[in-house]
Order: structure tokens, then C-alpha cells, then sequence
């Protein structure tokens, strides 16, 4: 099987780590050409000035024109035509960027246009919402490449705020028009991961090994780390447990079950295996992060 290209984030692109960039398409366009399907390990928003050709995100297609954003999260695989033309600017970040400040693990899930099960990747912009957030976007890439001194804090603030505004920006479905051109070896890896992606959202609470996945997905343990680390960049036990630890983590911060019971929901043989498991990968005990949050 040809494998997917898979883009990560360039961290030190501007000396030190920085984990958001506002990218513009005319940039990307060499790459993009070069591969027309390729996957990514970070979070995109993309605002798209003017185009008039068809893209897919997981499969699922929508011809470009100006005011749609494309919202795409870890892993799913994008697909163009064979000489595309767009003109975007990119919004991209790692979900660290705000995690660190914010500290909570489920931050991200409260935004519907980012859920691994949303109906759609596309929003469509009015006038007013499509004006604003062009100007946010200008204003974090000017901050970005005008300052050495990049300002962190007010960078995380106009992400925010753009993340809050798309709230309120209406989803739209894809459309049926002619399927975008790609390699149909390059199919069964992203109807795998889509598929593997919801088979954890619906059971990762009962099953936590990857060999129930792999058997629901007709394929190999094996195989199926192989898709998943190609796509996310971890193994598929790895992607299991981080929902297994965001669920937790919400348990513990927004109800005052005991930890014991949040082990038994969470199907952990024994609470003492969860709190050894869980302060392993949080760096602290259930109990202790209940009291910091």
C-alpha cells in the first residue's frame, strides 16, 4: 500500500517552540501539488479567500469558494485535485498550545466542528463573521512574523477567540459533486482510520486493547498500529489511552464520583491499576489533580 505523507508541525520554525502558525496557502501549494493526499498531526482551520475547485477531508467533499472554512483535526486525511487552485490562509496548532494554559484535557471536545463525529468539516461564513475572522488571522500571523518576541499569551487569546467565534458559524454539509482525484490504494487507510477513530469513541470505556479494534476492523493488530501511527503519529494503544485519560480526567474534575467508581466506569480490573496507570501518564495521583482543578 502506498503510504499516506503525513505533515507534522514545525515547532522551531521561527527559533523557539511555537506551537500555532497562520500559513498561507500560496506556500503550501508546492506540497500540496506534489501529493494531493496527505495527512496531518495537528489541528487546521482553514479560511478560504477564493477557489473554485473540490476538496475532501475524510472522504467527505465540498466545492471551495470564498467564506468556507475547512476544520480539520489529527489524522484525517485531505484530498485535492490534481492542479488546485485555492487561495487560504491556514490557522494551524498543536492541541499543547492550549491544553498548557487552559488544563483540561477535554478542552477541545466542547467545540463541535472539531468532534472526530461531526456530520461535517465545512462552516460557511456571513459577511461579518468571514470579515473578522480574516482580520484575527492577519492580526496572529503579523504577531508571528513581525515580532522575535513572539507574544504567547496574546496569540493564545485571538486563537480563542476565533475558536469561540466559528461556534457561532453555521456547519454545512458536504455536497455531492465529482469525487476528488486520488490513488485508490490510498482509500483503505482513511476509511480504516475514520472508522477505527469512532470504534474508540464509542467503546474505548470497556475496551482498552487494540486487538478488539482490529478485529471489528477485519485487520491486524499489526496493521492497525501501522494506519494509526502513520496517520496520528502514535500507536493505536497510545491514541485508546489518551481518550481513556481525558475521560478520566473530566470524571474527576466535573462530578465527585470516588476514584474507585471511575475505575470500575472505566472498566480498570482494580482502582490500584487505574491510580498507578493514571499518575504514570498525568505525572500525579486521580486525587491530586481533583484538588488542582
Amino acid at each position: 500500500m502506498k503510504k499516506i505523507p503525513v505533515y507534522k508541525f514545525y515547532k522551531h520554525k521561527y527559533g523557539d517552540e511555537l506551537l500555532v502558525d497562520v500559513i498561507s496557502y500560496e506556500k503550501m501549494m508546492p506540497d500540496i501539488r506534489r501529493t494531493l493526499v496527505f495527512s496531518e498531526t495537528f489541528y487546521s482551520i482553514t479560511l478560504v479567500l477564493d477557489g473554485s475547485d473540490v476538496i475532501a477531508v475524510n472522504g467527505k467533499s465540498r466545492r471551495l469558494e470564498k467564506g468556507l472554512i475547512i476544520c480539520s483535526i489529527p489524522g484525517e486525511v485531505w484530498s485535492f485535485e490534481a492542479e488546485p487552485q485555492i487561495e487560504a490562509l491556514n490557522l494551524i496548532f498543536e492541541k499543547e498550545f492550549l491544553l498548557s494554559f487552559f488544563s483540561d484535557p477535554h478542552f477541545l471536545d466542547r467545540f463541535s466542528y472539531l468532534k472526530a463525529d461531526r456530520s461535517s468539516p465545512f462552516l460557511m461564513t456571513d459577511e461579518a463573521a468571514f470579515g473578522r475572522i480574516l482580520t484575527l488571522y492577519q492580526e496572529m500571523r503579523g504577531e508571528i512574523t513581525d515580532y522575535a518576541q513572539k507574544d504567547q499569551h496574546i496569540l493564545r487569546a485571538m486563537l480563542y477567540e476565533t475558536m469561540m467565534l466559528l461556534q457561532r458559524v453555521p456547519m454545512v454539509d458536504a455536497q455531492h459533486v465529482e469525487p476528488v482525484q486520488r490513488s485508490l490504494q490510498d482509500i483503505p487507510v482513511s476509511r480504516y482510520m475514520d472508522d477505527f477513530v469512532q470504534l474508540v469513541s464509542d467503546h474505548f470505556r470497556e475496551e482498552h486493547g487494540t486487538e478488539f479494534y482490529a478485529d471489528r476492523l477485519c485487520i491486524t493488530p499489526n496493521y492497525l498500529n501501522k494506519i494509526v501511527r502513520q496517520s496520528l503519529g502514535k500507536s493505536a494503544k497510545t491514541y485508546i489511552l489518551d481518550q481513556i485519560l481525558a475521560e478520566a480526567c473530566r470524571q474527576l474534575k466535573y462530578t465527585t464520583l470516588p476514584v474507585a467508581d471511575i475505575a470500575a466506569k472505566l472498566h480498570f480490573d482494580t482502582a490500584t491499576y487505574f491510580v498507578r496507570l493514571f499518575k504514570k501518564h498525568m505525572a500525579m495521583t486521580p486525587l491530586e489533580y481533583r484538588e488542582k482543578g
